[in-house]
């Protein structure tokens, strides 16, 4: 069965031989030659073109890439990447969460040559903001996608209606009402807080 990460009521999917015939590097070569688009692949390789998220989705990813990467430069634990980073899950989906890290351990599993391609680790935080054309139900599918694979905390993030979804391995998500709230990254992410008042749309 197809752990499809369509998360756009606009999303385009390519399917067939030829497509899903890709292996790893001609996928990472035709995304690199369609640098515009915000393209991810399923579990069998079938190609997901999705809309643009817009300026305030942009913005919100872009707080949350910040304080993040605020709290590595710190501390020094790992490496973060931005939406335009992509993971080589073990399911053989490619999926690109709005922000990431992962711990030095994994950096280093990660051969010299990959380093600045696609990277075939799964991280062990990623962080998802709906942006408007996102569906919210397959969103939370797309969670449990990176939790299956190896996630260790993620944050599903609705800056419409001011709601946080907190997912860790083995439980049921914790749900956050309101922006005036901060979320924690312990113990996967030591003495890092997402302070999300920032988010909020008067």
């Amino acid at each position: 069965m197809t752990s499809r990460p369509t998360i756009s009521e606009e999303a385009v999917i390519l399917r067939g031989p030829l497509i899903t015939g890709f292996s790893d590097e001609e996928f990472f070569q035709f995304c690199q030659d369609k640098p515009d688009l915000r393209v991810e692949r399923t579990s069998d390789h079938e190609i997901v073109f999705m809309s643009p998220a817009g300026f305030l989705s942009s913005a919100h990813s872009g707080e949350v890439f910040f304080q993040l990467s605020l709290w590595n430069k710190q501390t020094r634990l790992g490496r973060v990447g931005k939406s335009s980073a992509a993971f080589v899950l073990p399911d053989k989906a490619t999926l690109s969460p709005d922000a990431s890290w992962l711990s030095n351990a994994t950096w280093a599993k990660v051969p010299v040559e990959q380093r600045n391609k696609f990277l075939p680790v799964c991280p062990e935080f990623v962080v998802e903001v709906k942006s408007p054309s996102d569906r919210l139900t397959t969103l939370h599918t797309k969670m449990e996608q990176w939790l299956r694979n190896g996630v260790q905390l993620g944050f599903l993030l609705n800056t419409e209606d001011g709601t946080a979804h907190v997912y860790r391995p083995g439980q049921p998500p914790i749900e956050v009402h309101g922006f005036d709230n901060e979320l924690s990254g312990e113990p996967v992410l030591p003495g890092f807080v997402l302070d999300l008042r920032p988010l909020r749309e008067e």
